[in-house]
């Protein structure tokens, strides 16, 4: 079984819709991380303290396939090719240690399913 690495930068306050859209589309472990970031446009500046929003970062391990779905299904929910508001993409993970055996299985039933 293949594995890809889903990561989806995004807006703080996307956090909890992109996690059930991705439950939704079939991930369901997901590690959370708080982030930052630096565009390409200017920060807004209010009494010369700079504004930046803050970013989660979502990482989840996925079989190959459920990945490409993820995705999809994240970018069409947060409208991501319609705003700025965060970037999902995806790596192909080469090996992988400690993954729960349960996770494993629902990888297969999810592939006996699109048989």
């Amino acid at each position: 079984m293949k594995f890809s690495v889903l990561v989806a930068m995004l807006a703080e306050d996307l956090e909890e819709k992109a996690i059930d859209s991705a439950r939704e589309a079939g991930a369901s472990g997901v590690t959370i991380l708080n982030g930052r970031g630096i565009g390409a446009e200017e920060k807004k500046t209010f009494f010369g303290l700079t504004c930046e929003g803050s970013q989660s970062v979502l990482i989840f391990v996925l079989e190959k396939k459920l990945s490409v779905t993820v995705l999809k299904r994240l970018s069409r929910d947060l409208d991501l090719a319609n705003s700025s508001k965060g970037v999902v993409f995806t790596l192909p993970l080469e090996h992988i240690a400690g993954i729960d055996v349960e996770q494993i299985h629902r990888f297969e039933e999810h592939l006996r399913e699109d048989l």
